[in-house]
């Protein structure tokens, strides 16, 4: 191994002193989420300093519904608006197929400038493939949740009749994107809403709808 060792050049040990540990920081990364304890991080929203896509979700603000701003969902492959570029998983795929990269390529005799360019070149492309898959990760994970207040405005009809002047609820069916979804519902309306009634949502308070006969 000393003898091994003492053959190669000083790039190649720095890329082996790089491959190596990055390279099982990321079979126990592997390992951790296959046993559920994997954890990715925020990262670092690449639209902070670009703004290519999409707007920024930021605390406590208001709304940006109201004002027509929505957060980019990923679904163009170039759109970098909400792609997650330096997280711990991105940033360890790069060193491993950076240095990986630049072993092979020196172990073909390739000059070590070159070996270093090729390795940077395929260790950011893995980065940004890490990036895209954690995105799309996460868009497929937020694909199921429905954000009700978008619901404000939609039309619908009554599943359960609706007591009168908010005396209980009842349900109705909306339509969510592409779906219909079942929800519960009230009325300030002196009368009853029986089933079957067109209705528009008018208000939302927490999970219940707040709806009027669409007349």
């Amino acid at each position: 191994m000393a003898e091994w060792w003492g053959s190669l050049e000083l790039a190649q040990q720095i890329f082996y002193c790089i491959a190596i540990p990055s390279t099982l920081i990321i079979i126990i990364q592997a390992i951790m989420v296959m046993i559920g304890m994997g954890s990715g991080g925020e990262g670092v929203n690449f639209s902070d300093t670009s703004g290519l896509d999409g707007g920024v979700d930021i605390p406590d603000a208001p709304d940006v519904s109201d004002v027509g701003t929505d957060i980019a969902d990923g679904s163009n492959p170039a759109d970098f608006g909400t792609m997650q570029i330096f997280t711990v998983q991105g940033i360890m795929a790069f060193l491993c197929v950076f240095s990986w990269s630049g072993i092979v390529c020196m172990s073909l005799g390739l000059h070590v400038a070159l070996a270093v360019i090729i390795g940077l070149a395929l260790g950011f492309l893995a980065m940004l493939g890490v990036a895209k898959v954690i995105q799309l990760t996460a868009r497929l994970a937020q694909s199921g949740n429905i954000d009700i207040k978008k619901l404000l405005g939609e039309k619908g009809n009554v599943y359960i009749p609706i007591p009168a002047a908010g005396n209980g609820q009842g349900k109705v069916t909306v339509t969510a994107g592409e779906r219909y979804i079942e929800m519960s519902a009230v009325t300030d309306e002196e009368t009853s809403i029986p089933t079957g009634t067109p209705v528009r949502v008018t208000d939302i308070r927490g999970d219940v709808l707040v709806v009027e006969k669409d007349t």
